[in-house]
């Protein structure tokens, strides 16, 4: 198998870590991507996953910017080559019900979890079509399918990333290059543990498989999307939710 670069949007949070490890795995060359006023944890982020073997690279960014995103992406052409394969996993929450939702918490959601696709696929994706080859996985989410109370923002992003995957995919479709998404339910990491615990155990209670998902339960399914094999797979999104949501 060819080793490719990998850049991941978002790498040193919770569900990227666990990408970062997945690919790792897969013999790729892995780039997790962070915010540039993180530089210092990210920098211990990167010596903890070596010391357990993981050699990964990291690349600070903005994707909520496009002229950041577009830095990111050059930088990591120039280091390690160009990237065959991205996972868009930058993600913010901001909630609050609409009626006390303010244009800040809803555009940072929007400008993160939305535009942040946008930015960083577009500075990828030329480069894709030229080799031939490229796998883009965008990171969904439950609530972009059903909505949830309090998320208008989150809801509406995700919702969004939906379709931007579904309408790239036909347009890449013969360049070799697929496009496809993942669809978490609730996950166990930072983001949800700020989460009421009374409303968590409400969460826990309605879905099926009765807990909330491990971050490499996400990761195998990103990891199966980033595969060589998975070339005939494209406009698809895969839920990992438990059973949350059906349909």
């Amino acid at each position: 198998m060819t080793k490719r670069v990998a850049l991941i949007t978002g790498g040193t949070g919770g569900i990227g870590t666990a990408v970062c490890q997945e690919l790792c795995g897969q013999d790729q060359l892995v780039v997790a991507g962070f915010l540039p006023s993180e530089s210092e944890q990210a920098e211990t982020w990167r010596g903890t996953m070596r010391s357990k073997g993981h050699a990964v690279e990291i690349v600070s960014g903005d994707v909520s910017n496009f002229d950041s995103s577009r830095s990111m992406v050059r930088e990591v052409e120039t280091k390690h080559g160009p990237i065959e394969i991205l996972v868009n996993c930058a993600g913010i929450t901001r909630d609050k019900t609409l009626r006390k939702m303010s244009p800040d918490d809803w555009q940072a959601v929007i400008d993160t979890n939305l535009n942040g696709v946008f930015n960083v696929t577009r500075n990828v994706v030329d480069g894709m079509i030229e080799s031939g080859y490229g796998r883009v996985v965008n990171i969904s989410s439950v609530n972009g399918q059903k909505g949830q109370f309090g998320q208008t923002n989150y809801s509406a992003a995700k919702a969004g990333v939906h379709g931007f995957t579904m309408a790239l995919a036909q347009e890449l479709a013969n360049k070799g290059v697929t496009v496809n998404t993942i669809s978490p339910g609730y996950v166990d990491t930072p983001m949800t543990d700020v989460i009421p615990e009374d409303i968590k155990n409400q969460i826990v209670g309605a879905i099926p498989i009765g807990d909330v998902a491990d971050p490499s339960d996400i990761a195998r399914a990103v990891g199966f999307f980033c595969q060589e094999q998975a070339a005939y797979i494209t406009g698809a999104n895969l839920p990992v939710n438990g059973g949350l949501y059906m349909s």
